[in-house]
């Protein structure tokens, strides 16, 4: 039985929960073994989270006021919460992923920021890249143009080695050699072809 000061502190730790997490979901643990709890509940902190199980009427309170009250305040039967504290669609993969091994955890409804969710939107949440693979592609897309300059140093950097002619300096070569033909071809009739055409 817990005492009136340690149902304040669980009521106000998940009010606190709700507040700062950037998002929610209800689901359910009651009767996952053990060793199972323990994993989905690993996989949840890894991806910045945490989850809190507790009884209906202490979720309630804690929602009161709150934009999680509606989803909260009719619930029945055994529930937990998962929240997210920085990777919303990693949490809600966690979630997914155990429900798919095992069919008593469902995902039953939730929020991100502050916008409800259904469950359809939490699987598709669960179904985004996480936070670190979407910051490695965009990595790898920033990387790609340097990656492809360090090439072509890298080739004129070999070809002067073998004592070749660097790439560039080919081109800028073919360029310099370009307006001195221009030049030539442009250049005046001396006075003796002048004398000559008037003839």
């Amino acid at each position: 039985m817990l005492t009136r000061a340690e149902k304040e502190k669980i009521v106000s730790g998940i009010k606190d929960n709700i507040q700062k997490s950037d998002a929610l979901f209800l689901t359910n643990l009651i009767g996952v073994t053990a060793n199972d709890s323990v994993d989905i509940r690993k996989k949840v902190r890894d991806a910045k989270g945490k989850i809190v199980i507790t009884r209906n009427t202490l979720f309630r309170r804690a929602s009161e006021g709150t934009y999680a009250e509606e989803l909260l305040k009719n619930i029945k039967g055994p529930h937990a919460i998962a929240f997210s504290f920085e990777d919303a669609a990693a949490v809600a993969k966690a979630i997914y992923d155990a429900g798919e091994e095992n069919e008593i955890i469902d995902l039953k409804g939730g929020f991100l920021g502050e916008k409800a969710l259904s469950r359809a939107d939490i699987v598709q949440l669960a179904k985004l890249p996480s936070r670190d693979q979407m910051l490695a592609t965009l990595l790898a897309t920033f990387n790609a143009p340097v990656s492809a300059f360090v090439r072509v140093m890298e080739a004129i950097r070999a070809k002067k080695e073998e004592g070749g002619e660097a790439p560039v300096e080919a081109a800028a070569a073919a360029t310099e050699e370009a307006p001195a033909a221009t030049e030539e071809t442009a250049e005046p009739a001396s006075d003796e072809n002048k004398d000559e055409n008037k003839e």
